[in-house]
């Protein structure tokens, strides 16, 4: 879950694009939802750390990265708080996923039947991520497969999403539902 000034830049533009350096920006403070009926990523690290609001607010995360991942039957919504409005983005139906690169998450929560190959729990973060609080706790493994995904989530990155079948509605009224 962190020269000349070109080679600099190019090196933190490179980061990025790989998951090894968040972007740096200041989240919403509401979460999301994110479901999936399958997830298969490889290249997983995951550790904690904190996102922050334009006015400062600091939110404690669970800070995933994974190299390339593939999400079947995504749905990702969002809800309009007091409202009874719904915004959803569903993608990767009809067996042709969506997929990422250098996907990082910052989440609440997650759930589903999950699966990892040559896992190593106990970690120290920063040796996953470099801006990690030092002597904090990371876990990774080679390969990661989530069957039935419900993340609530305050924010999501990529350097590259590639939404198949990519479909957004805004839904209103009483039968405006979330993913889950």
């Amino acid at each position: 879950m962190m020269v000349p000034a070109t080679a600099v830049a190019g090196a933190i533009v490179f980061g990025m694009a790989n998951g090894a350096i968040a972007a740096s920006f200041a989240v919403s403070g509401q979460t999301f939802k994110v479901g999936a009926s399958k997830l298969e990523g490889d290249g997983f690290k995951q550790y904690g750390g904190f996102v922050r609001e334009q006015d400062g607010t600091a939110h404690p995360v669970a800070v995933s990265e994974i190299t390339s991942a593939e999400l079947y039957d995504l749905c990702q919504s969002m809800k309009v708080p007091d409202m009874p409005i719904v915004l959803t983005i569903n993608a990767g139906g009809g067996g042709k996923p969506a997929t990422a690169k250098g996907l990082l998450i910052d989440m609440d929560s997650l759930g589903g039947d999950a699966t990892f190959e040559n896992i190593k729990i106990g970690r120290d973060a920063t040796d996953l991520n470099s801006g990690a609080a030092p002597k904090s706790f990371g876990q990774s493994a080679d390969h990661v497969t989530i069957i039935g995904v419900e993340q609530v989530t305050r924010s999501t990155s990529a350097a590259i999403f590639t939404l198949n079948g990519l479909k957004l509605k805004v839904n209103m009224g009483k039968d405006a539902k979330e993913c889950f």
